[in-house]
């Protein structure tokens, strides 16, 4: 797995936030269409029914901002030894007939995404549903690294840039 943006992308698949595990929703992104997750979530669309998907209640902070309270919690974890997870955010699936939210979890350390690639990811979102990008140019990417390992911040934004047409 590699995680870029919003992403957490297998070989075989791209998950919206942390892939899912049990019962936990999600959202994933296949060649196919979307699907997604978790007890009472069970849904599929081709891409050709995807009209939009928007992700809101994201924790989003500056660099500097991310680093001071990644920082504070884990002097939090540290000094009282109670530690809680991330919040979740929500994924919209938007089709022509419906429209569904779904909560998932982020994939990133601590919970709170760049504000640079929270809006890439946005926009890669957009590609996605109206065809401008394929599920297929991410995995593409994940089966040419050599390792599971998640790029530094520069590759990650470069690779965004790229899959959202910038």
């Amino acid at each position: 797995m590699g995680m870029v943006g919003l992403f957490w992308i297998t070989e075989d698949a791209v998950y919206v936030g942390a892939e899912p595990i049990g019962t936990a929703s999600g959202v994933r992104l296949t060649e196919g269409g979307v699907e997604t997750l978790g007890a009472g979530n069970g849904a599929f669309w081709s891409w050709g029914e995807v009209r939009r998907i928007e992700v809101a209640d994201l924790v989003v902070r500056s660099a500097g901002r991310r680093l001071v309270s990644m920082a504070f919690d884990s002097l939090v974890v540290l000094v009282t030894g109670d530690g809680e997870f991330p919040p979740a955010f929500t994924v919209h699936v938007e089709t022509a007939d419906d429209s569904v939210a779904v909560s998932a979890l982020p994939a990133i350390s601590g919970g709170i995404y760049p504000q640079v690639e929270r809006e890439l990811s946005g926009s890669v979102l957009e590609r996605l549903a109206d065809g401008g990008a394929a599920v297929g140019d991410l995995l593409a990417w994940r089966r040419e690294q050599a390792d599971d390992s998640t790029p530094r911040r520069e590759e990650r934004e470069a690779l965004l840039r790229k899959w959202a047409g910038e």
